[in-house]
């Protein structure tokens, strides 16, 4: 929580110097800031459509922006290394990164459900979700109907348990990859304590790389799933601003 605390607080920070004197010709913090937002929303356009991507842009830019910070800031020296040791002989960091900790993920993850829920309700409406997910999609007549709306009922059971398990994936994912990159840094660490300084390099460098990658992972499923559901309202599919 105060590693998640701090990294919200540098963000806020950095996007009031970004702006507080915006300029028609951006330069320094600004220019970059702009970049950043610029292209994060004109590749979530190519997938989503500009229709869909005006309307759910801030939470999926949001998204992986905080990721993206968290995971780089889990990894400046001191974080999770440094600490106190326990009366127990159990070793307790001061600062741990907030990804290692599967009640952050699943906090994004069950937010990001809501929202697709509410997303999918207003595109949709509460028959046009029953439809999309139970509906059939087969055409047919007589018996070959009736047999194709069983197969589809059957097809919509499956489609709702995959439904209810995405905020898990999501979850279990990023905690997963970013615990477990904390635990080959810190047995990197340890293997050969006299060159604790070298061994972890290439290793810190592809966590670097690794914190970019979930990001996009992340960021790019909840942007596919919301798709999935809302993409045949999006007339503008593919249209630019």
């Amino acid at each position: 929580m105060l590693v998640t605390l701090i990294v919200s607080v540098l963000l806020i920070f950095f996007a009031q110097m970004a702006t507080r004197n915006i300029q028609d010709v951006p330069s320094g913090l600004q220019n970059f800031f702009e970049w950043l937002i610029e292209s994060l929303f004109e590749f979530l356009e190519s997938i989503m459509g500009y229709e869909l991507v005006k309307k759910t842009f801030w939470l999926f830019a949001t998204l992986f922006i905080f990721i993206l910070a968290t995971n780089w800031f889990g990894l400046v020296p001191g974080v999770g290394t440094l600490g106190w040791e326990t009366s127990d002989g159990h070793f307790e960091p001061w600062l741990r990164g907030s990804h290692a900790d599967l009640n952050m993920t699943t906090a994004m993850a069950v937010f990001f459900f809501v929202m697709w829920c509410v997303w999918s309700l207003q595109a949709n409406g509460i028959s046009g979700v029953y439809n999309h997910i139970f509906g059939n999609k087969g055409g047919g007549a007589g018996f070959m109907k009736a047999f194709m709306i069983a197969i589809f009922f059957f097809v919509g059971i499956l489609e709702v348990v995959s439904i209810v398990f995405r905020p898990v994936s999501l979850s279990f994912r990023l905690y997963g990859n970013v615990f477990a990159g904390e635990n080959i840094l810190e047995s990197m660490l340890m293997i050969v304590p006299w060159l604790g300084w070298l061994i972890p390099l290439p290793f810190y460098f592809l966590e670097l790389l690794v914190g970019l990658v979930q990001a996009l992972v992340f960021m790019l499923l909840t942007a596919v799933f919301t798709l999935l559901m809302c993409e045949h309202h999006d007339e503008d599919h593919g249209k630019t601003h």
